[in-house]
């Protein structure tokens, strides 16, 4: 039912509207494709329009029964719409009460301030869906929205493609070379790094104890001239060591929160290709058809979980082994490092059964990163990358050795 309280906007008219029938505006006869059922008896006339192509469609109280609603530049302000069969091509549609019964809404740059969404039979090409009311889908779905459709998840589509259009290499290869050069150029650096400043504190430790050590003479021979008790000669050590410490680490430059610059970029990395292959396996993605033809041996369709599991429980297996090779470097790990690992052989489980519901191409980045993670922390064992780095700590000159042989005593023994 089309009851107007402010005005219809056309490229040709511009009339003030209130409760009036679309064959108003042309009293001798129909426009094509348009038809009004309702009799000119009625308070309000209900429209059926099949084709109703406007610019501006605001302060609207209640739009219904359209065949098709489209090319529209901004609707806004309209407190019922219903019964749509097609509203596409909106630029901006905001602001409205109530919008149900829509077969199918596409084409629709931005959604927002829509109370209730209900009854709509397909929803694609929105690039922005927010404000809604009573939607809780749509609601709890938001950061996530926003966050696949954030910049660096575009950089990293962006960036896959590339790669598979410049290589022509199939889909599948394509995610793989990708991950291994992303891994090979930034994180690998970075992990090199990373061994180079826990090189240095580990040198550190010494020196510290040292310190340590005449610090606390100096602070009990200080505590008898002025009479401390043993609570402030405790906060004067640690006060002072604390001090000395930070020194240190600046004299070295080898601050311990360097050491997680690793963690702060090769998340985000994870994420934003995850989230990136992701968008490339929906439907409404213009590459859908070519992931689902671009996967090899079982895993031959992209776009769908991988049924088999393979993927999944190799994922699951070569995280484990990360884990157990990382703990097999601690001589005496204390309780956090134990919870810590702990907690990270939970989680390597757990992403099992995530694997098996997420696109195979999702499942194949994990796996690929993962393995090529486990590859380059094989590979920074080597005392050749030991002595380019110039480590100061003391390391095995048969690391790989002393790994498998750890790896034995403590499993297959």
């Amino acid at each position: 039912m089309l009851s107007v309280a402010g005005s219809l906007r056309t490229s040709v008219l511009q009339l003030p509207v209130r409760g009036v029938c679309s064959a108003t505006f042309n009293r001798k006869s129909s426009a094509p494709g348009h038809t009004c059922t309702a009799p000119p008896s009625a308070g309000c006339p209900a429209v059926c329009c099949h084709m109703l192509p406007v610019r501006t469609l605001s302060a609207v109280r209640g739009l219904s029964n359209v065949g098709t609603l489209s090319g529209a530049g901004t609707l806004s302000g309209v407190g019922t719409l219903s019964g749509v069969g097609t509203l596409s091509g909106v630029g901006t549609l905001s602001g409205v009460g109530r919008l149900s019964g829509v077969g199918t809404l596409s084409g629709v740059g931005r959604l927002s301030g829509v109370g209730r969404l209900s009854g709509v039979g397909t929803l694609s090409g929105v690039r922005r869906l927010s404000g809604g009311g009573h939607d809780d889908s749509a609601g709890a779905a938001g950061w996530y929205s926003s966050l696949s459709d954030s910049a660096p998840v575009h950089l990293s589509e962006h960036f896959l493609v590339s790669v598979q259009q410049m290589s022509g290499l199939p889909w599948w290869l394509s995610i793989v070379v990708a991950t291994l050069s992303v891994r090979t150029l930034i994180t690998l650096p970075l992990a090199a790094y990373q061994m180079v400043i826990i090189s240095k504190v580990e040198a550190l430790q010494a020196e510290i104890s040292e310190l340590a050590k005449r610090l606390r003479y100096e602070v009990s021979v200080r505590a008898r001239e002025r009479g401390w008790t043993e609570k402030e000669c405790r906060f004067q050590f640690k006060k002072n060591l604390r001090r000395i410490v930070s020194q240190l680490y600046v004299r070295d430059n080898c601050h311990p929160f360097k050491a997680s610059v690793l963690v702060w970029v090769q998340l985000p990395l994870w994420i934003s290709f995850s989230l990136a292959l992701r968008n490339l396996s929906l439907d409404q993605s213009a590459l859908h058809s070519d992931l689902a033809a671009g996967g090899a041996l079982w895993f031959s369709d992209l776009t769908s979980p991988d049924s088999t599991w393979i993927l999944p429980v190799c994922l699951g297996l070569i995280n484990l082994l990360i884990v157990e090779v990382f703990s097999l470097q601690r001589v005496n790990p204390s309780r956090l490092q134990k919870t810590v690992t702990n907690f990270i052989r939970a989680f390597s489980v757990l992403m099992i059964p995530i694997a098996a519901t997420v696109p195979s191409s999702m499942a194949l980045y994990w796996f690929t990163s993962s393995l090529v993670g486990f590859s380059h922390n094989l590979f920074l064992r080597s005392p050749t990358i030991h002595k380019i780095l110039k480590l100061r700590s003391h390391r095995s000159d048969s690391p790989y050795r002393d790994l498998l042989s750890a790896f034995i005593t403590k499993y297959c023994r």
